[in-house]
C-alpha cells in the first residue's frame, strides 16, 4: 500500500537538538507547505545511511562524516541542509575513575567505547599519529550509549558529543557527590589537528533519487523545518514546552541542559558550509574513507532562502541563555506553552 507520506529518519532516537524538525510538525508547518511527513526513529543508528541510501526511507539527519563514508561506499545519499553545526567530539572520560589525562598516551591499555565503524578507524588513526597502535587500546563498539556504558564501569572512557554524552555525564557525577568538572574530554579536532570539528555537524539527508524525482517536496520540508528552527530562535523556552507535549520524557532537568548547551550549535540558516565539506572530505582522505576523487554530496539548491555568509575561521559558538532550564513544569507549563502556540497562529 502506497503513501503520499515523506518519511525521515532521525540519526538516534529523539533528541533535543531535534526540536526544529518536530515543532514543524507540532505547528503545523508541515501540512501549510503541502506534504505530510512520517518522523521516524531507528534502533540503531549505524543502519541510518544504508536505509537512506537503499530507499526505504526518503529523508534522514545523520552527521557529515558518515554522511561522506556513506556515499563513499555506494549508497545514494545527499546533504540537503544542517540542523547541527560543529559540537565538539572527542573521547570522554571521567577523570576520577578512568587514570586518564590530557595525554593521548594516557589512553594506552584502556578500554574505548565507539558508536560505529568509523569512530574505530579515527581512534586507530590517532593512536598512529601518538605513537600507538590500535592494539595499544580496546576498541568496543557499545552504539550511541557511550554514557551508560561509562557509568557501569564497561568502558574507560568513550566517544561523544559535548552537547550530550558530556551534559549527562555531568548529572550524573553531581548525582553522585562529584564535581561536575569530574567529566573531561580529549576533543578529537584539537588531537587531529583539524584546525575544526565539523565531522560531527548533524545533518539533513536524502536519498539521491527521492531527492531528484521530489525537488518541490524537497524544498517545501526544509522550509517547514526552516520556520520550526525560527520559532525555537525567537523562542526557546516556550518552543521546547511545545517539545515536551509531543515527547513527555524531555521534561528531565538533563533533556533541558542538552538542550542548552545544544542551543549554540543549531544552524540559523541550515546551509552546507563549503568550508567545512572540504575540511572534512580532506579529514576522510586521511582516514582511508574516501578516494582523492570523491565529490562532495552535498547542495544547498533546496534551501529557497537568503543564506547567511559563513562564520570566521576559528569561530567559536557563544554560549546562549535560552530560560528553558528556569521554565516551569508539568501542567503550568503545558498551558503556558499551549498558550504561545495560540498567540503565535
Amino acid at each position: 500500500m502506497s503513501t503520499e507520506k515523506i518519511t525521515c529518519l532521525l540519526n538516534w532516537h529523539a533528541t533535543p537538538y531535534h526540536l526544529p524538525l518536530f515543532l514543524a510538525e507540532k505547528l503545523d508547518y508541515f501540512s501549510e507547505e503541502g506534504i505530510k511527513v512520517a518522523i521516524l526513529e531507528p534502533n540503531n543508528p549505524s543502519d541510518v545511511t544504508e536505509i537512506i541510501g537503499s530507499g526505504k526511507v526518503d529523508l534522514g539527519c545523520k552527521a557529515m562524516i558518515h554522511t561522506i563514508a556513506g556515499k563513499a561506499r555506494g549508497f545514494p545519499i545527499k546533504s540537503i541542509g544542517t540542523l547541527l553545526d560543529e559540537p565538539f567530539t572527542g573521547v570522554v572520560y571521567l577523570k576520577s575513575k578512568s587514570g586518564i589525562t590530557t595525554d593521548f598516551q594516557s589512553l594506552r591499555n584502556k578500554r574505548i567505547g565507539y558508536v560505529g565503524e568509523f569512530g574505530k578507524i579515527q581512534l586507530d588513526e590517532l593512536t598512529r599519529h601518538y605513537g600507538m597502535t590500535p592494539q595499544d587500546y580496546k576498541a568496543i563498539r557499545v552504539g550511541m550509549n557511550v554514557t551508560g556504558a561509562i557509568i557501569r564501569g564497561e568502558i574507560d572512557a568513550g566517544i561523544g558529543l559535548e552537547n550530550v554524552q558530556m551534559v549527562e555525564l555531568e548529572e550524573w557525577s553531581a548525582q553522585q557527590g562529584r564535581s561536575r568538572d569530574d567529566v573531561q574530554m580529549l576533543r578529537i579536532d584539537e588531537l587531529a589537528e583539524l584546525g575544526c570539528c565539523c565531522f560531527c555537524s548533524i545533518l539533513f539527508i536524502g536519498n539521491e533519487n527521492f531527492i531528484q524525482e521530489n525537488p518541490e517536496k524537497v524544498k517545501a520540508f526544509m522550509k517547514a523545518v526552516k520556520r520550526g528552527s525560527e520559532y525555537m530562535f525567537q523562542q526557546p523556552a516556550d518552543a521546547y514546552e511545545l517539545f515536551v507535549e509531543m515527547k513527555p520524557h524531555m521534561n528531565s532537568d538533563v533533556n533541558r541542559k542538552i538542550f542548552q548547551r545544544s542551543f549554540r550549535y543549531m544552524s540559523y540558516d541550515m546551509k552546507n558550509v563549503q568550508r567545512d565539506w572540504d575540511k572534512v572530505t580532506k579529514y576522510c582522505k586521511r582516514l582511508g574513507i574516501v578516494e582523492d576523487g570523491f565529490e562532495q554530496n552535498q547542495t544547498n539548491d533546496f534551501l529557497t532562502w537568503s543564506l547567511n555568509p559563513e562564520d570566521p575561521a576559528g569561530f567559536i559558538h557563544p554560549t546562549i541563555e535560552t530560560g528553558v532550564l528556569n521554565k516551569c513544569k508539568g501542567d503550568l507549563c503545558k498551558s503556558v506553552a499551549r498558550e504561545r502556540l495560540i498567540k503565535f497562529q
